[in-house]
């Protein structure tokens, strides 16, 4: 299982936003880290993300812009 880690992409897999694509943008204790992507920014248990082998560049703490604009980059980002 790959580690769970600032700019590992992860797919949710409960809640409203269960299938969507979201990046680790901060860890903030053993069970929660914070998410953004195509999902609202905000706290999520490490149990709810199915983390993929893909990495985006990101800093911690990355802002909504530049957290889209490398998983755009990555070519992850799904367009609607």
């Amino acid at each position: 299982m790959p580690a769970i880690e600032i700019g590992r992409v992860c797919i949710k897999t409960s809640g409203r936003e269960a299938g969507k694509v979201c990046v680790i943008v901060d860890i903030l204790d053993r069970n929660f880290v914070l998410v953004d992507g195509e999902v609202k920014r905000r706290r999520c248990n490490i149990k709810h993300l199915e983390p993929t082998e893909k990495k985006v560049d990101i800093e911690k703490g990355a802002s909504t812009e530049e957290v889209k604009l490398a998983l755009d980059a990555a070519g992850l980002l799904n367009k609607e």
